[in-house]
């Protein structure tokens, strides 16, 4: 087994089938899933929904995949294989260069979920929330992570990654999965992460970086008064560093970590103009 990708494989049919059931399957969906492993988790998503694309990078479990593995069952026909890396792959043109009819025809975003390596699961969840968006994303993470996705300000777990991810999706930590339920089993527990867009995103499309610039600096300097803070990462003067807390009505005594993510958007806007 080829330890060096992360690999924790989960077999057990009614955790599978608590994940499949949190992107609420449907037969018209469109389901891209990432790193299906030994493909436990697609057996149990491809009847469930219209049409599987799972993007596998480990060479042998993709070629596995296409075949079968011996005294397994076989993929079923709407599960489409990809071998590649999917930090290095556009997914949105792996799902259009994919000739399956329910791909070109489909009305609503597709759907993404996965197990996914913990050693790269802020890139991948980053990836997941690229324009346009998928109409759900559900990802089995590393527990501490989906602690601190789905953070709220003033708790040790809050930060950028907070900020980032809950200024465009709805983010919520449905239930834990114990490390004895993977082989190999992994060091720490998992969770399951669900992430629905917002229908009224803190930031638009053309913000989403520079806002995630700002906010990285600042919690930077996290345990430091915002007003220290925004002098020492966007270049204010002390002055106008109180001007903008004030203007958006934060004390300017006030650290970054217990900001809200539409305080963060309020004082990005305001330093930014």
């Amino acid at each position: 087994m080829p330890r060096h990708l992360g690999q924790h494989f989960l077999s057990d049919p009614a955790i599978l089938d608590r994940i499949v059931d949190a992107i609420t399957p449907d037969a018209g969906d469109l389901v891209l899933e990432i790193g299906p492993g030994t493909g436990t988790l697609t057996r149990r998503l491809a009847p469930r929904v219209g049409h599987v694309v799972a993007v596998e990078r480990d060479r042998r479990l993709a070629a596995d995949l296409r075949r079968a593995e011996p005294g397994s069952s076989p993929l079923a026909a709407n599960v489409t294989i990809v071998e590649g890396d999917a930090l290095a792959l556009d997914w949105h043109e792996v799902l259009r260069s994919t000739a399956h009819p329910l791909i070109r025809s489909s009305a609503h975003p597709p759907k993404i979920i996965g197990n996914i390596p913990y050693y790269v699961t802020s890139p991948l969840i980053e990836r997941a929330l690229q324009p346009p968006l998928p109409s759900v994303v559900v990802f089995l993470v590393q527990r501490e992570v989906a602690d601190r996705v789905v953070a709220a300000p003033g708790g040790r777990t809050y930060g950028a990654l907070s900020v980032g991810v809950q200024a465009v999706v709805s983010a919520e930590r449905l239930f834990v999965v114990r490390a004895g339920a993977f082989r190999p089993p992994p060091k720490v527990d998992s969770a399951v992460l669900r992430l629905i867009p917002r229908s009224d995103p803190v930031v638009t499309e053309t913000e989403r970086a520079p806002f995630r610039t700002f906010v990285v600096g600042l919690f930077g300097q996290r345990r430091k008064q915002l007003v220290r803070a925004l002098r020492q990462t966007a270049g204010l003067t002390a002055d106008a560093a109180a001007s903008a807390c004030e203007a958006i009505g934060v004390a300017p005594a006030a650290r970054p970590e217990t900001l809200t993510v539409a305080d963060f958007a309020r004082l990005f806007r305001h330093v930014t103009r």
